[in-house]
């Protein structure tokens, strides 16, 4: 008897399904698959896996490697405290940087930490937490679901930077900042998480590109100030993630289309916007656009060659396009797991494949891989 497996996912491809090696951008991808203990991988073009880190907390989202060639590694710290359902599946805390041993060489620890982390050059985090507002303060947050407050508060975000001794040098409140009325909820989300900021980015400029899930919203923030400098709304964009900014000055993002503007199809699309004009003028969605959706997470990062690396966060699924919108990568994570964090069972009690962000490093931005042995590096606290 032929017992058919039930996990959507498995019974599809799995691990490297497409390589055009003349058009795929050289190099390897880095992924950390969210259920996992702690496990990031890193692949080369032919899907192998040359390394592999075993870290002492489960993925806080996601992991990069760091100019210095350092990982660096968001944790979800496992004693902070249960605020609602999804903060759970979403909260970070532990910020560590990793040696090509495997050592820790610097760590910061915020237990309301969450999704995104970025280690600076200059030995600074800049990150996301939250704070708990006022019950009035609370009633101030409009639109969301009515009622669907957390059990004792409404959640705020505030982006942090802390230097390398961890003291905090700078900090931004959204509910000191942000007009309620022009970042009102929408209507599907719950008042919990407002509003739900899931990439800090810093700019060139020294300003901070921040993208704000719950609103559809990405914004500038004037780091002198803490004023709103630029904002593109739910006209362009929804429920987006990972924007970054181009040496050209644009804006590339993720944006995932759960409740798009006049739009009765779900698919999802990765779009350059000029900052100065605001209109989009490259997107790649596919050729049939709802079979590329991801109504949550999601990354896409411009390459050194033209082609754009995407990842489809909630199915697992890497892959790289041209410019012209061919897809010449595609690799399906298939590290499947359950998540084991007690909370989240009742809710989510499958196996998941899910990804936050997926990076792609030429082989110059990794000093320490010699060859393509895969090596295996433990990491204890």
């Amino acid at each position: 008897m032929t017992i058919v497996e039930q996990n959507s996912l498995k019974r599809r491809n799995i691990g490297l399904t497409a390589v055009d090696q003349d058009k795929v951008q050289p190099g390897y991808t880095l992924f950390a698959p969210l259920s996992s203990n702690g496990e990031v991988y890193l692949i080369n073009n032919h899907g192998e896996t040359v390394r592999e880190w075993h870290l002492p907390y489960r993925p806080g989202r996601h992991a990069r490697i760091l100019s210095n060639g350092n990982l660096a590694f968001n944790g979800a710290l496992p004693t902070a405290p249960h605020l609602f359902l999804m903060w759970e599946k979403y909260r970070g805390g532990a910020m560590l940087q990793v040696d090509p041993q495997g050592k820790i060489v610097r760590s910061h620890y915020d237990s309301y930490a969450h999704h995104d982390a970025h280690h600076l050059d200059d030995g600074s985090i800049l990150y996301t937490t939250l704070e708990a507002l006022s019950e009035e303060q609370g009633k101030q947050i409009q639109g969301g679901v009515h009622g669907s407050e957390a059990p004792s508060h409404v959640y705020s975000d505030v982006i942090k930077q802390v230097d390398a001794n961890n003291n905090v040098i700078w900090k931004w409140h959204a509910f000191e900042h942000l007009d309620k009325t022009e970042f009102a909820l929408q209507p599907h989300y719950p008042r919990e998480h407002w509003p739900l900021i899931n990439t800090v980015y810093p700019l060139k400029d020294g300003n901070i590109l921040a993208s704000l899930r719950s609103v559809s919203s990405v914004i500038i923030i004037e780091k002198t100030t803490g004023k709103v400098i630029w904002h593109l709304d739910r006209n362009t964009v929804a429920q987006q993630h990972n924007p970054t900014e181009l040496d050209n000055g644009n804006i590339l993002i993720f944006d995932n289309g759960a409740f798009r503007t006049d739009e009765s199809v779900n698919f999802s699309r990765v779009i350059e916007v000029d900052r100065n004009t605001k209109e989009i003028v490259w997107q790649y969605k596919d050729r049939q656009p709802e079979f590329f959706f991801t109504p949550f997470m999601g990354s896409a990062q411009k390459l050194p060659n033209g082609n754009v690396l995407v990842n489809e966060a909630a199915f697992g699924r890497i892959f790289e396009v041209t410019v012209d919108g061919i897809l010449v990568f595609e690799y399906i994570n298939p590290y499947f797991t359950k998540y084991s964090v007690p909370e989240l069972l009742p809710a989510f009690p499958n196996e998941s494949n899910a990804l936050f962000r997926a990076y792609k490093y030429t082989k110059n931005q990794l000093p320490w891989l010699q060859d393509e042995q895969k090596v295996i590096v433990n990491v204890e606290l």
